[in-house]
């Protein structure tokens, strides 16, 4: 009953990302820029993708996914945050951030694996062109899609039970601007030594696997590319495959130093920096990267805003 007691009677405290002054309402604006920012670009994408015939292909369909886990994940985190601070309330209840963990690992998990789906339909095109339909279709898109969502949750599941299972006998503070399993197993009154071997084999799986996959893939690909006879098309092909790197590193490396060291390396100001990348600034590059710098999205648009303009006249 004691144990039952530490872990849901009481709430947790998140101490935030900025303690509260002049100079932390600025940053936390610029946060709050990128949050509409995030929401609107990624809903456009969604649209985009939805509403033009010619962006229903695999890639697409992916990409409407990626989209779709980021204005989630990014909904998940941001909001609470800023109206933490200003309503200098730092609180959150047990079930708030059993909530939080579930669906912040859902998304990481899935994203995960979803990027990868996202290299290997990149890498099926370019250097498997004439197999594409029969590796690339939309049933394989969609057990790629569904997968992602489903074996994310099921991993979400197991590690948001296992996390807020363990007892909180001390400081209930969470040291970080949302509930993320690092913080909160530091609160921990337990050996958790054995749990965390469990997440570092769930990082294994769901970020060294993929991110492997993702490198093979893009080394691949330049191989590929610098067999074209066309300097432009080396030219495009090199600076999309650059882009995206960027992207995946910005989003894995984080991610990998957060999730796959010992508890007792970690810092909080240290972590809390590393969220940042995975849980704010990643999902506002990830449609430009992908989307927007394509010529069919931009094309897209174009379509879209000329006919909405088009009706509005007549």
């Amino acid at each position: 009953m004691e144990y039952e007691n530490h872990t849901s009677s009481s709430d947790f405290i998140l101490l935030g990302l900025f303690s509260p002054s002049q100079t932390s309402l600025i940053f936390l604006s610029f946060i709050f820029i990128i949050f509409i920012i995030t929401i609107t670009e990624n809903t456009m994408m969604i649209l985009i993708i939805h509403r033009e015939s010619r962006l229903h292909t695999p890639m697409y369909f992916l990409l409407s996914h990626l989209s779709f886990m980021d204005i989630l994940h990014t909904s998940n985190i941001v909001p609470k945050m800023i109206t933490d601070f200003l309503s200098g309330s730092k609180t959150i209840s047990f079930a708030a951030c059993g909530l939080q963990i579930f669906l912040s690992l859902t998304l990481l998990g899935g994203e995960c694996l979803l990027l990868a789906a996202m290299s290997y339909d990149r890498y099926v095109a370019i250097c498997q062109p004439l197999r594409y339909p029969m590796l690339m279709n939309d049933y394989v898109s969609v057990l790629m899609a569904g997968g992602a969502w489903f074996v994310g949750i099921i991993n979400s599941i197991v590690h948001t039970a296992y996390t807020l299972h363990f007892p909180f006998c001390g400081s209930r503070a969470i040291d970080h601007f949302f509930c993320e399993v690092p913080a909160m197993l530091v609160l921990s009154c337990v050996d958790t030594t054995h749990y965390e071997r469990g997440v570092y084999v769930s990082g294994i799986i769901f970020l060294l696997v993929p991110f492997s996959l993702i490198f093979a893939s893009y080394v691949q690909i330049l191989l590929t590319v610098l067999q074209m006879k066309s300097k432009e098309a080396r030219k495009k092909s090199f600076s999309t495959c650059f882009f995206h790197m960027i992207v995946v590193i910005m989003y894995y490396g984080p991610f990998i130093f957060t999730y796959m060291r010992p508890k007792k390396y970690h810092t909080p100001g240290q972590d809390k920096s590393l969220a940042i990348f995975y849980t704010i600034l990643t999902p506002t590059f990830n449609p430009i990267i992908y989307s927007v710098r394509n010529k069919d999205v931009l094309e897209a648009m174009k379509n879209i805003l000329r006919s909405n303009f088009l009706h509005k006249i007549l």
